[in-house]
């Protein structure tokens, strides 16, 4: 959300525009040239279209899909290219769906493109996630020079692991968005972690067993009374 900026000189000292100035100098000319100042603005305009103005105040409106789409439109794009994780194929085939409903051309690649095994990377038995079965490395190299070769507008990654997608980023040489990042444990929503570490309940559930919590007696009609290790009481 937008804002007035304080004066320069009321920034911190730790302020990166005061500490590097002529990096500022440097990037507002890259917003001069004419396709760089375009895109920058079809994403500002992107952005302002992702809220709505209620009589309650702002609000967001769509969703990350929706809004990938709805940027590719206003840039033109209509040939669309979605490197995915394995894991979430069944995701992949839903969203070539909704992109391809919208208009688009879509192209795929998973990650386990090209069958190479872990072990011509050097990974040893003790490395592996189901040891002693041969395990297919993923290839982000190989999914970036195949969405490079299918000269796609937009690139759009969905789910790949931390590292992984980062050799995509050095690969792709088209425009790249993320959909989804890999997370196992939180169903794909890393922040999940952020958010609960400062909740006040999920510090509750770092605690020890039942006898940590108040052994209190609930009076309900017909209803069993248990303690707090699930044992049943003695009733009268």
């Amino acid at each position: 959300m937008g804002g007035i900026a304080a004066p320069i000189e009321e920034a911190p000292d730790f302020c990166p525009m005061r500490r590097f100035p002529g990096i500022m100098e440097t990037v507002a000319r890259e917003y001069v040239q004419p396709a760089v100042r375009e895109f920058a603005r079809l994403a500002s305009v992107q952005e302002g279209q992702c809220y709505e103005i209620t009589p309650e105040g702002v609000r967001t409106s769509i969703s990350r899909i929706e809004e990938t789409a709805q940027f590719a439109k206003k840039c033109g794009y209509r040939r669309l290219g979605i490197a995915f994780c394995m894991g979430l194929r069944e995701e992949a085939r839903t969203l070539t769906n909704i992109f391809e409903n919208k208009g688009f051309e879509v192209v795929s690649v998973n990650c386990k493109v090209g069958r190479v095994t872990k072990e011509e990377i050097g990974l040893q038995e003790n490395e592996k996630i189901t040891p002693p079965l041969v395990e297919t490395m993923c290839n982000p190299i190989a999914q970036a020079r195949i969405i490079n070769a299918e000269k796609v507008d937009l690139a759009v990654l969905l789910g790949l692991c931390v590292g992984h997608d980062t050799l995509f980023f050095q690969y792709c040489r088209v425009p790249c968005t993320v959909l989804a990042v890999k997370d196992r444990l939180l169903g794909h929503n890393p922040l999940a972690a952020l958010y609960l570490s400062r909740s006040p309940y999920y510090s509750r559930l770092n605690m020890g067993g039942g006898e940590d919590f108040p052994k209190t007696k609930i009076d309900l009609p017909g209803a069993a009374l248990f303690t707090a290790k699930g044992q049943k009481r003695k009733e009268g």
